[in-house]
């Protein structure tokens, strides 16, 4: 019977503590990292001879998983799994597992970081001093200012705990508010279209959905103009051509992005064109304590859907 575990995730590497994890429960990685264009034979071969995979944001089609009669298990060393057909995965019996709880804090820094580089105009200062200039324009601060937060999991709740720390009135629109644990921290919780219009500063934390975008033409319509999105979350969460739109027309002030729907960036996509947009390469989550944790994580629920035990982190 086959042992082999097929890993995409292009930070996992021959010799780590997820390898040696995995070689000695008897299984055998094989390394085949996501970044590159895969063609239509070589993603339905993925993991046509695997037990058990670890897995990056590509997708996971259907076609993929039916070509795979040996797959037990999909582990994604992250959060979120909407790269993967959930539905295909229930139909063939192929348990899907995230790791929750490895880089929310990861998270949220890189949150407040997009937040600063916003309110401190970060990215203007940084190529003008690239190119020799001196820029001295005024950026503004956080303290005093309103931060909404979408979305109330481990990351939501870190940022809100940090906006706090800065002195940020801080709105949460959440389908699961946690009053008790929120009062001493000074969090407030508010319906979505409170959140929208009172925050300068709006980020996203919630799970990405199989409906239309949460952020559409809409929603920027009803946001302050000075107002900032930031989405370190999914980049299905944001209509772009509404935000694009919504830039030009100064009905937001500007954004910070870690994710994007399509990825890596395309040439033609106008955002990376804008002086009030800050891209960063989906790397929120992307820290060396973060990493280590995910990716044994991931190897644990391998581990344990092989051994037939159920791991932490189920979706299906």
């Amino acid at each position: 019977m086959s042992n082999r575990i097929v890993i995409t995730t292009d930070y996992l590497h021959p010799g780590d503590t997820v390898d040696t994890m995995l070689r000695e429960h008897g299984l055998e990685p094989l390394y085949s990292p996501a970044g590159r264009a895969r063609g239509s034979e070589e993603r339905l071969a993925l993991f046509s001879e695997a037990v058990g995979a670890i897995a990056a944001s590509e997708p996971i089609t259907r076609e993929m998983l039916a070509a795979a009669p040996r797959l037990k298990v999909i582990a994604r060393a992250g959060v979120g799994y909407d790269n993967v057909d959930i539905d295909a995965a229930r139909e063939l019996g192929i348990r899907v597992c995230n790791t929750p709880g490895v880089n929310h804090h990861a998270v949220a820094e890189m949150a407040l970081a997009l937040m600063l580089a916003c309110a401190r105009r970060l990215g203007e200062v940084f190529a003008g001093v690239a190119e020799g200039g001196w820029p001295r324009e005024a950026g503004t601060e956080l303290r005093g200012k309103t931060l909404g937060v979408i979305g109330y999991g481990p990351s939501g709740r870190a940022i809100a705990a940090l906006g706090s720390a800065l002195g940020m009135r801080v709105l949460v629109s959440t389908a699961h508010p946690d009053s008790d644990s929120a009062q001493s921290a000074g969090i407030e919780f508010a319906d979505f279209d409170t959140t929208i219009g009172s925050a300068d500063y709006l980020t996203l934390h919630s799970r990405a959905g199989r409906n239309d975008p949460v952020i559409v033409a809409e929603t920027f319509a009803a946001m302050k103009n000075s107002a900032v999105l930031i989405n370190t979350a999914r980049g299905s969460l944001v209509d772009e051509e509404a935000l694009l739109s919504a830039l030009n027309s100064g009905a937001i002030a500007g954004a910070g992005l870690d994710v994007l729907q399509q990825e890596p960036i395309v040439a033609d996509n106008l955002l990376r064109t804008m002086d009030n947009v800050v891209i960063t390469s989906h790397l929120a989550g992307q820290t060396v304590e973060a990493r280590e944790r995910a990716g044994v994580a991931a190897a644990q629920a391998v581990i344990d859907v092989l051994d037939a035990k159920t791991p932490k982190g189920t979706v299906v």
